[in-house]
């Protein structure tokens, strides 16, 4: 199971409108912090399939600039 912790920064005066998009996808979690324009972003799939999918959806948000992995590792599952 990838579970895989992101900062997310958005566009210039775009960080509500990530915010929004991120939350309506299914595997993630995500905060926005209260004194920078930067989302700290968790996600949790159960492949590495659906990691890959879940990573394109994010990427492919007109809000975000950039998708910093800060950490990331795999459970298999029992």
């Amino acid at each position: 199971m990838p579970i895989k912790s992101y900062l997310a920064h958005p566009q210039e005066g775009k960080k509500e409108d990530l915010l929004k998009a991120i939350s309506t996808l299914k595997g993630c979690e995500v905060l926005p912090a209260e004194n920078k324009e930067v989302l700290v972003l968790v996600t949790e799939t159960e492949t590495e399939l659906e990691d890959t999918i879940l990573k394109e959806k994010i990427e492919a948000i007109n809000s975000l600039k950039l998708l910093a992995l800060v950490s990331g590792f795999h459970t298999p599952i029992k």
